[in-house]
């Protein structure tokens, strides 16, 4: 069966972001110029998805303005000339998106049942919109791709520093199937450095079977007191097999204010608009930055000297 459905789980409250999202749904923040979320329904059409269901909450309503047409600013545009800045907007809106709200937000897990009736009996793809991916073929495309020879649940995760294992769910690698493809022996969410049976970690890319949701109406609350989706994968691997894929490509992390600025800055310097500028003000900071500190090196420098006389 073709892989065709997404959901994108978006009805967080962004509490990292605080107060820039107090009102404002923290997926319409923009990295330069577009919303984080266009990148990741952008990806999801480029992998061949045609149904995207984004599940929200409270204040998430500009996420759906977002992707609706907005005839004024689209006239108003059309009749001033600005073709190119007509093109960007309509690009937002030839896109087949559905809605859902999650009342109670009680972990992903939680989010993802929501889709239940959407998805239907069908294999889909678990998008966060945390984490933006590049690659020569999309994250996506690569986990559908996996299903197509394997017909099963496949799992996005990349290589962390050993010491950050707690903040994901890890995999127990198990066996190399191909280069890259792990069948997963077992599913741990944040465990300790001590306690981690790799460090590979699960990255915001999920391609699940329908089975899925018989276990996550049944889930008990994990970590955080949540319905955790790493435990629900863990309980699907015992009766079918799971397997991961090792992302090989770039990770941008903006689920939080420095990956946010980092990756701001990073996709800065390839915007046609803004990148000589950008550049040009980077090299005088640094250089600056450079300046202030020299000082602090000969006074270190001196000391030192001082000392060894």
């Amino acid at each position: 069966m073709r892989v065709k459905k997404a959901v994108i789980p978006a009805a967080g409250l962004g509490t990292r972001f605080l107060p820039a999202t107090k009102a404002m749904a923290k997926e319409m923040l923009p990295i330069v110029d577009k919303p984080t979320i266009q990148f990741i329904v952008e990806e999801a059409l480029k992998s061949g998805i045609e149904d995207i269901l984004i599940v929200t909450g409270k204040a998430k309503r500009p996420i759906e303005d977002h992707f609706d047409a907005n005839l004024e600013l689209e006239m108003n545009l059309k009749e001033k000339g600005k073709d190119e800045l007509l093109k960007l907007v309509e690009e937002t809106t030839d896109v087949n998106l559905h809605f859902i709200r999650q009342s109670h937000p009680r972990g992903l897990g939680h989010a993802v049942l929501q889709a239940k009736a959407f998805v239907g009996n069908e294999p889909f793809i678990v998008m966060l919109g945390d984490d933006l991916m590049e690659d020569t073929v999309p994250l996506s495309k690569q986990l559908i791709d996996d299903y197509e020879r394997t017909h099963a649940s496949t799992i996005a995760v990349m290589d962390v520093p050993h010491e950050e294992t707690s903040k994901y769910g890890i995999i127990d690698p198990g066996d190399q199937v191909e280069d890259g493809l792990y069948n997963v022996k077992n599913f741990v969410e944040k465990p300790s450095p001590e306690e981690a049976p790799s460090d590979l970690a699960i990255i915001g890319r999920y391609l699940l079977t329908p089975e899925i949701f018989d276990i996550l109406e049944n889930q008990t609350p994990g970590a955080g007191n949540e319905i955790q989706l790493t435990d629900a994968i863990d309980t699907l691997n015992q009766t079918q097999r799971v397997f991961a894929r090792e992302f090989k490509g770039k990770r941008y992390d903006v689920g939080d204010k420095f990956g946010f600025l980092k990756t701001s800055i990073e996709y800065g310097l390839v915007h046609p608009e803004v990148k000589d500028n950008l550049e040009a003000f980077l090299i005088e900071i640094g250089q600056e930055l450079a300046a202030k500190k020299q000082p602090v090196v000969k006074e270190v420098v001196e000391e030192t000297v001082v000392e060894e006389d």
